[in-house]
């Protein structure tokens, strides 16, 4: 089976074909770049993706904080890791970069916080 791809590695969002046949890549074609083939084989065999999201602050000027994770998580894992994020809630003032889950759902990444809410005054 022929699958196609926009590559999202670089700006140049190469056209890449992949011919997949019983779960295995038999060819990959028209990517420009090393890194377009490699980003493709990924999506194939092990789909991985990152999270941004935005988690409770009490006591807070604002009243959520933005968050992301710290490296992509395989793509079956997302409603597992978004449930964890959804649980948090940090109490002000919090500073940007701080890690507020480690190792989420055992995948070696970490949830930190991207935006500094301070307490209210």
């Amino acid at each position: 089976m022929l699958k196609k791809y926009t590559c999202i590695i670089c700006p140049n969002g190469c056209e890449i074909e992949a011919e997949v046949l019983d779960g295995e890549i038999k060819s990959v074609s028209g990517f420009t770049c090393k890194r377009g083939e490699e980003y493709v084989r990924q999506e194939i065999l092990a789909p991985k993706r990152t999270i941004a999201s935005s988690v409770a602050v009490k006591n807070g000027e604002l009243p959520v904080t933005s968050v992301r994770i710290t490296k992509a998580v395989p793509k079956e894992l997302i409603p597992e890791v978004m449930k964890e994020i959804k649980k948090q809630a940090v109490t002000a003032p919090v500073e940007a970069g701080t890690v507020l889950i480690s190792n989420i759902c055992g995948t070696d990444s970490d949830v930190i916080c991207t935006k500094t809410v301070r307490e209210k005054r």
